[in-house]
C-alpha cells in the first residue's frame, strides 16, 4: 500500500487516543487495530503493525515494574516460556489465514470483545480464593491466551488480569505485575513472527507506537483525578462502531453476506 505522511500522522493521533483511553480502561486495541484496517492495510499486515506498537507499550510496562521490584521471576519462568509459545503458534496461524476470512472475523472479534468490556465486572483489590496455581495457569490458560494475542490481540490484558485474579485468588497488584510478564512474553513471541516475516510497515507502526506512548502518559493522569468510569463505556461504543463500519465495507464478506439474504428470502 501507499503510505504517505497524511496518513501516518492520522494514525499516531488514532494511536495517542487508543493510549490515553487504554490507560484509564484498557483496550485500546480495539481503537488501533480497526483503523488501520480502514485505512486500507491488508489484515494480517495490520494485526503484525498494530502488535509492535503494542508490544512496545507492554514491553515498557513490565521494565517498569520489574524496576520496581514488583517482578516475581521465579514463579514466573513457565508463565512467559508457554504465554510466549501461544504467541508464536497465534501469529503463524494467522500469518497463513485467508485475507478473506480474516477480513469476515475480526468485526465478530470486536463486538464480542465489545461485550466482554461492557459486562466484565470491575477488578477490586481483594483476595479471592485460589483455584488453580499459578502454575497450572501457566500450562494451560497462559498458552491459551498467548494463541489469541497472535491471532488477534485487543484486550489479552483484561482477560490475564481476570483469569490472575478469579482463578489464582490473587490481589489486584500481584495480578497486574503478572499480567504485565505474562502480556510482554506472548507479544514477543507474536512480533518475533511478524518481524520474522517482514510483515510490520515501520513508519506506521513507529508513529503508532510514540503516539499510544504519549497517550497513555495523559491517560495515566486524567486516571488518577477523574477516574475510569466513563471511558470504558466509550470503548465499547468506538469499538462496536467501528465493527459495523468493518462489517459494511463493499469488499467484507459479511457485506457481501448480508445483501444476499433478501434474495434467498
Amino acid at each position: 500500500m501507499n503510505v504517505t505522511w497524511d496518513l501516518v500522522f492520522i494514525l499516531s493521533c488514532v494511536a495517542f487516543m487508543a493510549g490515553f483511553f487504554d490507560a484509564i480502561a484498557g483496550g485500546g486495541g480495539l481503537i488501533t487495530l480497526p483503523a488501520l484496517f480502514l485505512a486500507g492495510v491488508s489484515p494480517v499486515t495490520a494485526i503484525a503493525t498494530n502488535k509492535f506498537q503494542a508490544a512496545s507499550a507492554t514491553i515498557s510496562a513490565t521494565v517498569a515494574f520489574a524496576r520496581k521490584g514488583m517482578i516475581e521471576w521465579k514463579k514466573s519462568v513457565f508463565l512467559m516460556l508457554f504465554g510466549f509459545l501461544g504467541g508464536v503458534s497465534g501469529a503463524l496461524l494467522v500469518s497463513y489465514t485467508n485475507k478473506v476470512i480474516l477480513e469476515m472475523c475480526v468485526p465478530i472479534l470486536l463486538v464480542l470483545v465489545a461485550i466482554y468490556f461492557a459486562l466484565s465486572p470491575k477488578i477490586s483489590d481483594k483476595k479471592t480464593q485460589e483455584r488453580i496455581s499459578i502454575t497450572v495457569f501457566s500450562f494451560v490458560i497462559a498458552p491459551l491466551l498467548g494463541f489469541y494475542d497472535g491471532v488477534f490481540g485487543p484486550g489479552v490484558g483484561s482477560f490475564f488480569m481476570v483469569g490472575f485474579v478469579a482463578l489464582c485468588g490473587l490481589s489486584l497488584m500481584r495480578a497486574m505485575s503478572f499480567t504485565k510478564l505474562a502480556n510482554a512474553s506472548c507479544n514477543i513471541g507474536s512480533l518475533s513472527v511478524f518481524l520474522a516475516k517482514g510483515l510490520i510497515i515501520w513508519p506506521i507502526a513507529i508513529s503508532m507506537a510514540i503516539g499510544s506512548f504519549l497517550g497513555a502518559q495523559l491517560g495515566a493522569q486524567v486516571t488518577v483525578r477523574f477516574g475510569s468510569k466513563l471511558v470504558r463505556p466509550m470503548i465499547v461504543i468506538i469499538c462496536c462502531a467501528l465493527a459495523i463500519k468493518l462489517s459494511l465495507m463493499p469488499s467484507n464478506p459479511l457485506y457481501i453476506f448480508i445483501n444476499a439474504i433478501p434474495s434467498i428470502n
